[in-house]
């Protein structure tokens, strides 16, 4: 049987403060206890192992050992490649269970799943978990607990780290030698991109995080993305931070009107990929835009916005990162 509650009192406070989520260990039973990021414990006869999970958090558990059975949320392009933010995801080894609409799930085909836990990310300005609505979650519960992973308001590092935490309370060896070869590839890739930070101030030069859709366009704001703060206060990327965040919104951006987009201006572009922003090539059909040096010189870099929170995942992505910023800031 599993339940879920909230709970209280300074041992939750203490773990709030550690930036992290708190597993117990197994009890004398052989039950499983988990206390998520919201502050709700969870408990269970035994560990999960029929999960449910927004594509994001499925690929990072899935890099940390933990299998998913299904997934919510946004899991092959049109073109039927696999969605960068399920990252390592396999969809023909999953069941996708994402419903009609932003923030919904098929109930009907979750619930015949008979999962044991639902999985997302959290993000502390809006309510409900990601890509699941608050009423739909008040169904979802009718059927399976589920489980929050704060992805707002910390670093890259801590974050990943409560997954590699949830993932060793369902029963992963996340001290395995392959897990610690991808903190070590993490790690050295960062390490370069602080190389490449203290080469770009020295010179001068700054980064400006971008993304459009044709009825705006935004400058994406570093301090609220945990990755990007991760880049700037860690490692020293130059990125430039938006003089009015739109803070209706959470403060992830300043949106513009596109007869505004050169209202800020960097050496180097770090584009949006999701699919709902466009492309630098739709983007610079706008003139304003297109008027900018570094978008006639094609200095653009890429930022994968949504990217699941594990070693394997970020060390892709910063490796990645670093090669291409290396090719617009050449040494000397």
């Amino acid at each position: 049987m599993v339940r879920t509650t909230r709970v209280a009192g300074l041992a939750l406070a203490v773990a709030a403060l550690a930036g992290c989520s708190a597993p117990a260990p197994q009890d004398s039973a052989g039950g499983w206890t988990y206390v998520d990021d919201r502050g709700v414990e969870v408990r269970s006869d035994e560990v999960p192992h029929r999960i449910i999970a927004q594509v994001s958090a499925a690929g990072a558990l899935h890099d940390f050992g933990v299998p998913v059975t299904a997934t919510f949320g946004p899991l092959v392009r049109d073109d039927g490649t696999t969605e960068p933010e399920a990252g390592s995801i396999d969809p023909a080894a999953v069941a996708d269970v994402t419903g009609p609409g932003y923030g919904e799930l098929n109930l009907e085909r979750a619930a015949a799943l008979r999962p044991d836990l639902l999985v997302s990310g959290k993000y502390a300005e809006f309510d409900g978990l990601w890509h699941l609505t608050v009423e739909q979650e008040d169904r979802v519960r009718e059927f399976v607990p589920t489980a929050g992973v704060e992805q707002s308001g910390r670093s890259l590092p801590e974050t990943i780290t409560a997954y590699k935490e949830l993932a060793r309370s369902l029963g992963s060896d996340v001290d395995s030698e392959r897990i610690r070869a991808d903190q070590a590839r993490f790690d050295a890739a960062a390490e370069r991109l602080r190389g490449i930070g203290e080469r770009m101030r020295a010179q001068g030069r700054s980064i400006l995080a971008v993304g459009g859709t044709k009825q705006e366009f935004f400058v994406v704001v570093p301090a609220r993305n945990p990755d990007l703060d991760y880049y700037v206060r860690e490692l020293g990327l130059p990125i430039q931070t938006p003089a009015h965040p739109d803070t209706a919104g959470g403060g992830y951006f300043e949106r513009l009107a596109w007869e505004n987009a050169g209202a800020y201006t960097g050496d180097v572009l770090m584009w949006d990929t999701r699919e709902a922003s466009l492309p630098p090539e739709r983007m610079k059909q706008n003139p304003v835009f297109a008027a900018q040096e570094s978008v006639a010189r094609d200095r653009f870099v890429e930022w994968d916005a949504v990217a699941p929170f594990s070693y394997a995942s970020y060390a892709d992505i910063m490796t990645k990162l670093a090669e291409q910023l290396e090719e617009h800031t050449p040494v000397g």
